[in-house]
């Protein structure tokens, strides 16, 4: 491992490094990471288009396939700009708290848009036009995880009227599928609001690993293929208790 750079922003301390060796893989990477040993986002030197992660890949299919046409997409978490960054032709706007974050995504990973607003996701979303949006997703963590107010009842309202009426809520979440109280809540909270919704999670060795977990839902149908969704199978999840503010 390499390290490029070690700072301190005023929500993480943030590592970007490259390494021989991702996961098992061997190459040539570059890593953006959190102090907790959180990965943020990598790309592959030798091939920067290509998507690294699972989940990155399951979204992008769920968008590419339940919406050809969609154009307008509301994102919370920058990340690297990995799935901004695959969609250079559509129109997205990118709520992130931490500047440094977006900076360092520029100047090691080379993002070159100028669509990321800096300050907190829901506020951001609060202020948008009802109905504009064909997609928002959801990719923000700190250390104890996804934040609270951004998987609410009072989220999932607000995300409710700014998307059109065939639009999609996508989150990426961490967690242990069935198993997990949290996540059972957050689906259970979000068909508050929602008609159609899907729970998809990456196989594990034990039902108390974490892992990631993708929910989408939404007004409409919702369409997949079990091929393209980078090992994740869809799983179906209890009732929980409601998240408010």
């Amino acid at each position: 491992m390499q390290a490029q750079l070690h700072t301190s922003s005023n929500n993480h301390e943030i590592t970007v490094y490259d390494t021989t060796e991702l996961y098992g893989e061997k190459g040539a990477f570059r890593v953006m990471q959190f102090s907790n040993n959180a990965t943020q986002g990598a790309i592959d030197l030798n091939n920067r288009e290509r998507i690294l992660f699972e989940y990155p890949q399951a979204i992008i299919h769920l968008m590419e396939f339940n919406l050809t046409a969609f154009e307008d997409v509301f994102l919370i978490g920058h990340g690297v700009g990995t799935i901004a960054g695959y969609f250079p032709q559509k129109r997205f706007k990118v709520a992130e708290v931490d500047s440094e974050v977006v900076e360092l995504s520029r100047r090691y990973f080379g993002y070159s848009p100028d669509n990321v607003v800096i300050g907190d996701g829901r506020q951001i979303l609060e202020g948008e036009e009802p109905q504009k949006y064909d997609y928002i997703i959801l990719d923000a963590f700190t250390a104890a995880g996804t934040p609270r107010h951004l998987i609410s009842s009072e989220f999932f309202s607000i995300a409710h009227s700014k998307l059109n009426a065939e639009g999609y809520l996508l989150m990426n979440l961490m967690g242990k599928g069935e198993h997990d109280p949290l996540i059972n809540a957050i689906h259970t909270t979000l068909a508050e609001e929602f008609t159609y919704i899907k729970s998809f999670s990456l196989p594990s060795d034990g039902a108390a690993d974490i892992k990631n977990i993708i929910i989408i839902g939404g007004f409409m149908p919702i369409r997949f293929q079990a091929r393209h969704m980078a090992g994740f199978n869809e799983i179906q999840l209890g009732q929980g208790y409601l998240i408010r503010d």
